[in-house]
Order: C-alpha cells, then structure tokens, then sequence
C-alpha cells in the first residue's frame, strides 16, 4: 500500500504583504534624528489580530490499496463441533441388483419332529362295575414309543396340533358307550344303541396338546350295560393318532 501525504492549503490570500514594512501614515524625512522608538524592529503581530487569514495547512491522507497476488494457501484450522442433527431425508430411489454372492457355509440340519401310533386289541370287552381303560395288544405303528402299551396311553413329548380317531365293533342288543380322555377331561364320546345288528362304529378328533398330555380310551361302567366286539381272528378295534403340526416354541 502507498500512502500519499498532499499538503492542502486553504484560504490563502493572492498578495501577502511583507510584515517588515512600516505601517501605512508613518512618513519620516531623512533629515530628522533618529527615535530610539523606531530603532527597534517592529515586532510580529499575532496573526488573530491580522487584517487577513493566515494558510491553514490540514494533513490530507489519500490511500490507495494495491491488489497483489494470490497468496499460498494456509494451514487448515482445527474443526469445529458438531452441528445439531438435521431431518431426516426421503428415501432415496432404489438402486440396482448386486451380483449373486458366494454360498455361505452351511447350517446345521432342521429338527423334524413327528409323533405317531397306531394300535389294535383282538379281545372283546364288557363293562364292570367301574369305568375300564382300553387295553390294546396289538401294535401297527409306534413312533418313538410314545404309547404305552402296559396303560393304553399316548404321552405327548411333543407338543401341536394331533388328530385321532377311534374304531370299534358294537355287540348284539348291547349298548357301546366309550369316550375318548383328554388327560382326565372327557374329549369325545363314541356310542351306538343296542340292536339285532352288529356294526363298525368309529369316532375321531383334533386336539391341540401341551408336552406331557395324556390321550387315552374309557369303556363306561355298569349302569347301563355295554361291550365292543373283538375275536382272535381278526382286529376289529383300532386306535391311531398323530402329530399335524408342531408348536413353534
């Protein structure tokens, strides 16, 4: 930057006069003597008390600044803080499909769980004076064991939804009143009325079991006189049942 200083002179008069000179009306003649008064120069005035202005000079400051060059770029600061989190954006538009990826390693083999039986009893049956459990001797299916062929129940080990049905041969003029247990809860009942004829009679259901439910078959007891029909020959009462769908716990 250059700084120019001009000196600006204000109010100067166009003829200034010699302040030596002797005021105007002061006439001597060469021949006169001398004053002492005179002899001595005449003393300045007081520029308040002259006739005319005096030059008034005021600084005057004209500052031109001068576009250099580009400086080098220098050191980056420290950063700042984090500014408040603004809204959330639109979702942005969906982009394309990425290249098959390499097969994973393998997992471990799924759990199938299943649950099934499927008995019969060769022996006829007759009621006594209280209720009976059916009995069966023979085994057509038995998945995992889970009936019991010493108490003719199903243990359920695993819990959903089963089916189950119940077959039987009536007797002639005997009444066939059994049910089908749910635990010790009465599910479904099987009966015929007595008659001339012998028939198949049957009975199924679904039932939606926990672990450890028990399913089994009851012949009702003497107050009303009832019997299925089987010989040794043939398998004329059947009993089956298995798991539809497991639970998902």
């Amino acid at each position: 930057a250059l700084l120019l200083l001009p000196l600006v002179v204000l109010g100067a008069p166009t003829d200034e006069p010699n302040l030596t000179e002797p005021a105007s009306g002061a006439c001597k003649r060469c021949c006169d003597p001398l004053d002492s008064s005179t002899d001595a120069p005449p003393l300045p005035q007081s520029h308040h008390h002259l006739p005319y202005p005096m030059p008034e000079v005021r600084p005057y400051i004209n500052i031109t600044i001068l576009k250099g060059e580009k400086g080098d770029r220098g050191e980056p600061g420290m950063p700042g803080k984090w500014g408040k989190e603004g809204p959330r954006g639109e979702r942005g538009a969906q982009g394309q499909k990425g290249s098959k990826g390499q097969m994973g390693i393998a997992g471990d083999p799924c759990k199938h769980q299943y649950a099934a039986f499927s008995v019969g009893r060769k022996k006829a049956l007759h009621s006594s004076e209280g209720y009976q459990v059916l009995i069966f001797d023979t085994v057509f299916v038995n998945l995992y064991s889970h009936f019991d062929m010493f108490n003719g129940k199903f243990y359920c080990y695993v819990g959903g939804l089963y089916y189950f049905s119940l077959n039987v041969h009536t007797w002639n003029f005997k009444e066939t009143y059994m049910h089908i247990m749910h635990n010790e809860e009465e599910a479904v009942i099987l009966y015929a009325q007595p008659s001339d004829r012998s028939i198949m009679q049957s009975q199924s259901l679904m039932l939606e079991l926990q672990e450890n439910d028990e399913i089994w078959v009851r012949l009702y007891k003497r107050e009303r006189e009832n019997a299925i029909y089987s010989d040794d020959v043939d398998v004329y009462i059947t009993f089956n049942g298995y798991l539809v769908k497991p639970s998902l716990d």
